[in-house]
């Protein structure tokens, strides 16, 4: 029978990097400039590796050819075969990142890229005036667009937002954006590594270069209609869950727990994701008790029914399962 699994976290430095993946995440061995932390992922050049129990060595990608729908669910194998299909991380910016786009996949179907990118931001520390941009701050079409690209204006037409920890974001594919410096954040998304650059300060790489922008690819990924750019509203249940964000690649609750929850996923055709935020609990089951802490994530398995959740003495996580 399978477990809740538990996975190697792989690091990438970043220009904008930091060190807060290292110490606010209790990750010693992430590297200096450390921008991201891959959690869970499933990219031809990065496959997460199990880290528990027997499975222990293999990678997902190998668990997902092996198990299929007992891993995954039925209905998430039959959509998406032996492709995993989130990818979960941490990313902290001790500077701004470049302000971005990413395709939807009717774009990605069109160019040979692995899916579209739909994401979403918690946001984990906010140093004092940290902001993020989502959007436009005005009405926009490409001819504008390009007019300020070609100005060196873009940043007055942006909407940035100041944040604090907490706050959540909604970013589906098409959407204008950027995480800005002294923020800390959980990502969950889509999987797909696709990133194309509107603009990056003129900024020049570890060689003096100046890093590449794809300004043509994103003008055409942009959705210009979409004016939904604010923070998602919601209020913490004490040992329940409120739903954050449900879209067709994703749904996401967060759960507090101060004493202990029972979950079933009898209803849930899923794996499930829990990525722990704050705290630590104890996962307990027909398998081997599990321990969770900050900064770690564990994947349920599709064949698992129920678990119980008990806090040790308080945590906070975010629930992730693929919508039926």
């Amino acid at each position: 029978m399978l477990y809740p699994l538990k996975f190697q976290p792989v690091f990438k430095t970043k220009i904008w990097g930091g060190d807060k993946i290292k110490q606010r995440l209790n990750k010693q061995t992430a590297p200096k400039d450390c921008g991201e932390s891959w959690e869970i992922a499933d990219l031809p050049e990065t496959s997460s590796e199990i880290i528990n129990g027997f499975l222990a060595g293999n990678s997902l990608n190998e668990l997902v050819e092996v198990y299929m729908g007992d891993l995954v669910g039925e209905s998430v194998y039959d959509r998406y075969g032996n492709q995993f299909p989130l990818l979960i991380k941490f990313i902290d910016a001790k500077d701004d990142l470049s302000i971005q786009v990413h395709p939807d996949d009717e774009y990605a179907q069109q160019h040979g890229l692995e899916s579209g990118k739909t994401e979403m931001w918690y946001i984990l520390e906010a140093e004092k005036n940290a902001k993020i941009n989502v959007g436009f701050n005005q009405p926009m079409n490409k001819d504008l667009l390009e007019k300020h690209l070609k100005y060196n204006t873009l940043e007055q037409i942006l909407n940035y937002m100041p944040i604090q920890a907490g706050n959540t974001f909604f970013i589906p594919s098409g959407k204008v954006h950027a995480i800005c410096k002294g923020t800390l954040l959980a990502e969950i998304q889509q999987t797909s590594d696709t990133t194309f650059r509107l603009y990056d300060y003129q900024r020049k790489d570890k060689d003096g270069h100046l890093r590449p922008l794809h300004v043509e690819q994103a003008c055409q990924c942009i959705h210009f209609d979409d004016n939904n750019n604010q923070a998602i509203d919601y209020k913490p249940i004490k040992n329940g869950y409120v739903q954050l964000v449900s879209c067709p690649y994703f749904t996401t609750n967060m759960i507090e727990i101060d004493e202990y929850v029972e979950k079933s996923y009898i209803d849930i055709d899923s794996f499930v994701i829990y990525i722990c935020l704050e705290g630590k609990m104890q996962l307990k089951g027909e398998f081997d008790s599990e321990t969770v802490s900050k900064g770690e994530c564990v994947l349920i398995p599709a064949e698992i029914d129920e678990i119980k959740m008990v806090a040790d003495p308080y945590c906070r996580l975010l629930e992730v399962y693929i919508p039926a």
